[in-house]
C-alpha cells in the first residue's frame, strides 16, 4: 500500500467515492479544490475545500503533488489533468484493490480504476479514462484517452472506444458486432450496441441507434 498525500478536484457528488477510492490504494488525502472559492472552508467527510482551482492554478508549480480528478466530464478531465501535469504535478493511476487488472493489460497514466471493475488480458485503457465501479472490458479491446466508461458498462472483445466517449451505465458493446464506437460518441445507459457507431454521436435503446448527433 503507498502511503502518499493525494488532493481532489472536483467538489460534487462524485467527491465521497473519490475519497473513499483514495483511502482504499493507501492515499491520505491533503484537501480538496472546488471549480470556485464559494466553498473554500467547508469539508466533506472532514477533509476542507482548500481553494478554487483558478486559484491553485496560479501557484508558480505543482511540483510533486498528487491529484485525483473526480469530474465526470472527459474533456473538462483531460484539460485539468494536462494543466496540472504542465506545472509539474502528477496524476496518479489509481486501481481500487477490488478491481481485477489482468497482467497483460495495458493502463496509461492517470487512470482510474473502481471497485469491482474487470479489465482482461489484452486490454489497453488510455489516458485519463474512467472505469466506474463493475464495469468491465473484455479481451483485446481499446478504451482510448479520456473516456468514461459508467457503473456496469460492458466493453465486448476486439472493440476500440475511441477517444472522450461516455459509455453510460450499464451500456453493452456486443462482442463479434462492434468493432468500434467513434470519438466524443455517447452511449446512453443501458444500452445494447450492435454495430459501430460513428463519431459524434449519441446513440440509445435496445438494439441502440443513433437519436442525434453532436456538433
Amino acid at each position: 500500500m503507498q502511503n502518499k498525500q493525494i488532493y481532489i478536484l472536483g467538489v460534487g457528488h462524485n467527491t465521497e467515492v473519490y475519497i473513499d477510492l483514495a483511502e482504499s490504494c493507501g492515499y491520505s488525502i491533503g484537501g480538496l479544490y472546488h471549480y470556485n472559492d464559494e466553498r473554500t472552508g467547508d469539508k466533506i467527510h472532514g477533509f476542507q475545500i482548500l481553494d478554487s482551482t483558478d486559484n491553485l492554478f496560479k501557484k508558480a508549480t505543482l511540483e510533486g503533488m498528487a491529484f485525483a480528478l473526480s469530474m465526470g466530464d472527459n474533456k473538462i478531465r483531460a484539460a485539468l489533468a494536462n494543466k496540472i501535469r504542465s506545472k509539474g504535478g502528477l496524476i496518479p493511476t489509481i486501481i481500487h484493490p477490488t478491481a481485477v487488472v489482468s497482467k497483460y493489460a495495458e493502463i496509461a497514466y492517470g487512470v482510474v480504476i473502481h471497485a469491482n471493475a474487470v479489465i482482461q488480458a489484452g486490454v489497453k485503457i488510455g489516458n485519463y479514462t474512467v472505469v466506474s465501479y463493475n464495469a468491465s472490458v473484455t479481451h483485446t479491446s481499446t478504451v482510448s484517452d479520456s473516456c468514461y466508461l459508467a457503473a456496469y458498462a460492458h466493453v465486448g472483445a476486439l472493440t476500440i472506444i475511441h477517444a472522450n466517449v461516455l459509455l453510460g451505465q450499464a451500456a453493452i458493446t456486443v462482442s463479434g458486432k462492434v468493432a468500434y464506437i467513434g470519438e466524443n460518441s455517447i452511449i446512453g445507459a443501458g444500452s445494447v450496441v450492435t454495430k459501430n457507431v460513428e463519431a459524434n454521436c449519441v446513440v440509445a435503446g435496445n438494439p441502440a441507434r443513433v437519436i442525434k448527433t453532436i456538433q
